[in-house]
């Protein structure tokens, strides 16, 4: 493994993703730096394919792991492919990775190399700051995922833990073009226990997605938890698709052509 390992002259942050270059946090990473007295620090970015090997994943973790003068890495689109890759590499996960099984921030700490889940709250902040308190209870609005990935199973558990019973949804669909990311979500959901009636549909047909949509009761909120119009063009809906009455659409992109974002706004 050594011999693959870049030896840095100056203390490097990586950026694993798809198009890494295309992302704001480029620009923005020094800006951090410098608030922070840290302008030594570089940002790097790591593209990797969608879904990528497992020695992909291991070799971008390697080498934050063995060279002394990368420090960690912020992880996107491969935040659940990357840990089940690499988990024996890790020697802390916290609580979160081990629930949701993803990582999105690496880091090391006197010698450690750490992964830390921070979906489940950044999720858990920007939804509490849409929604109100009480708003499932008030409205009968329920929740509505495309996709499968840490995001998604983030936000679930976040509705999941809430202790009040008007802050949970009586009902989430999530919707997967493949089977593997929905039985991940499956086992965390029934490891933990809910009172959520939780469906799971693996589906690739953006028709079957506009009808799953058209039934749910208004109110409700509609998110893009995948990568569509993002790192893969278009949307998991078409346009005839027709979002709830007094509903929500979250778009969890946050650049590219952002197509779902559109397809929701045209109907406002």
């Amino acid at each position: 493994m050594s011999e693959n390992i870049i030896t840095k002259e100056i203390p490097t942050f990586y950026f694993i993703g798809v198009t890494t270059k295309k992302s704001s946090i480029m620009k923005v990473f020094p800006l951090w730096m410098k608030v922070l007295g840290r302008e030594e620090v570089v940002i790097e970015g790591v593209d990797l394919k969608i879904h990528d090997t497992n020695e992909a994943y291991r070799a971008a973790t390697a080498q934050i792991k063995y060279d002394p003068l990368s420090l960690g890495a912020l992880v996107t689109t491969h935040k659940v492919d990357l840990y089940h890759a690499t988990a024996d590499m890790f020697e802390y996960a916290d609580r979160y990775a081990q629930i949701t099984g993803e990582v999105s921030s690496i880091s090391k700490l006197e010698g450690r190399l750490e992964g830390h889940a921070k979906d489940p709250i950044t999720a858990g902040l920007s939804l509490d700051a849409i929604i109100s308190k009480d708003y499932f209870g008030s409205t009968g609005g329920q929740v509505l995922i495309f996709g499968a990935g840490g995001s998604s199973a983030a936000t679930i558990l976040h509705l999941m833990m809430k202790n009040d019973v008007s802050d949970r949804p009586s009902r989430i669909v999530v919707i997967n073009r493949s089977q593997g990311r929905l039985d991940s979500v499956r086992e965390m959901v029934e490891r933990i226990g809910t009172d959520i009636a939780i469906d799971y549909v693996c589906n690739e047909d953006p028709r079957v997605n506009d009808e799953i949509m058209d039934s749910l009761p208004d109110y409700s909120i509609v998110i893009n938890a995948t990568g569509m119009g993002k790192d893969t063009p278009g949307s998991p809906i078409t346009n005839a698709g027709l979002f709830p009455k007094h509903g929500i659409a979250w778009e969890f992109n946050y650049r590219g052509k952002l197509d779902f974002m559109h397809q929701a706004l045209a109907q406002v």
